[in-house]
């Protein structure tokens, strides 16, 4: 009788076992699975906490705010699957409008100004490549000067003053910046361009040549080359790809507040880098999730909204932002150890 007992409970110890171990498994495999638990009990918790959190006026904020920096980290995710990521794209964000506006100032008309400030985007991401791939220096002594370069030349052109607003009415500016309204909710034209992007992303990411360059790029480089990967050219194709979705971004957002500041996306770069990290990207290449990155943008956007709206001081946003990055990372590296350990 008492064998028989201590068999059941065995038997029942190692199934339960077995269980955490298919659930540590799935959480290692889908890096996404985590922050994403993390948002819904987030949700739940703010919803408690205010009522409003779900209302037609918030959810309409949250999503008019969510893409600009979202777009920024669809291209942040592929790069930093490389191994290499991006500080100048906060000042890229600032200088692309500031251009535009210029430009259609002087008489440019607005297809040809987006043209050119999207093109101007792209050559400061080529610029980074080249130098990171061709010069041989290090991305965060590249980029981080060209964050002070790219930033200095917004605010000289513009003499550190705010663009006045585009006086456009055209079906192009209405695509950048319109919105449709469905009964009490507003959509705006930039979340139907990050969900445009995001499926492009993943796309290329899971599903296309490029993308299986990108993953072997930043797990093995000279292996990669060694196989006749284009390293040198994938790592500048991602730069310019980033520096032109933090232009654009940047666009999108001027012309929805209509307004165009120098200093806009002051920060953006270290808060876009948490967003990819904490939807599971590796800082150190070779793991990349699209899907996981759109769960980090929309983490951290709702943890910015549901503190200011539970009370707690705006300035507190940082200390959460540095729990949640700390807590994912520790998250990832104990799921890693403990499915090799098995």
């Amino acid at each position: 009788m008492a064998t028989g007992t201590r068999n059941a409970a065995t038997t029942e110890a190692g199934m339960t076992n077995r269980l955490k171990l298919s659930f540590l498994r799935l959480l290692a495999q889908h890096r996404e699975l985590s922050p994403l638990i993390i948002l819904v009990a987030l949700c739940i918790a703010f919803s408690m906490g205010n009522a409003s959190f779900f209302s037609a006026l918030n959810l309409t904020n949250l999503l008019s705010i969510l893409p600009e920096l979202g777009i920024i980290a669809l291209a942040m995710t592929l790069l930093l699957t490389t191994g290499e990521f991006d500080l100048s794209v906060g000042a890229v964000f600032a200088l692309a409008p500031i251009l535009l506006l210029l430009m259609v100032q002087s008489g440019v008309p607005l297809p040809v100004a987006l043209a050119l400030a999207l093109a101007v985007s792209a050559a400061i991401g080529c610029l980074n490549g080249w130098l990171v791939t061709g010069m041989a220096i290090t991305s965060f002594l590249v980029t981080l000067s060209m964050l002070l370069i790219v930033r200095g030349v917004a605010l000289f052109i513009t003499n550190g003053f705010p663009q006045k607003p585009l006086e456009d009415e055209s079906w192009l500016r209405w695509m950048l910046s319109g919105g449709v309204d469905i009964g009490e909710f507003t959509i705006h034209a930039s979340l139907l361009w990050f969900i445009a992007l995001s499926v492009m992303c993943h796309y290329l990411l899971r599903r296309s040549k490029l993308g299986n360059w990108i993953l072997a790029t930043g797990s093995n480089g000279p292996a990669a080359i060694a196989r006749g990967v284009p390293t040198a050219k994938v790592k500048t194709g991602l730069f310019a790809l980033t520096s032109l979705f933090a232009g654009f971004a940047g666009i999108l957002s001027a012309l929805r507040i209509s307004s165009a500041s120098p200093i806009a996306g002051t920060g953006y770069e270290l808060e876009v880098i948490a967003m990819v990290v904490v939807g599971g990207t590796a800082l150190t290449g070779g793991l990349g999730t699209i899907i996981g990155t759109v769960i980090g943008v929309m983490l951290l956007r709702i943890i910015r909204n549901g503190i200011i709206m539970a009370g707690v001081p705006g300035l507190a946003y940082n200390i959460f932002v540095g729990v949640i990055i700390l807590a994912m990372l520790i998250i990832n590296s104990r799921l890693e150890k403990h499915i090799k350990l098995r």
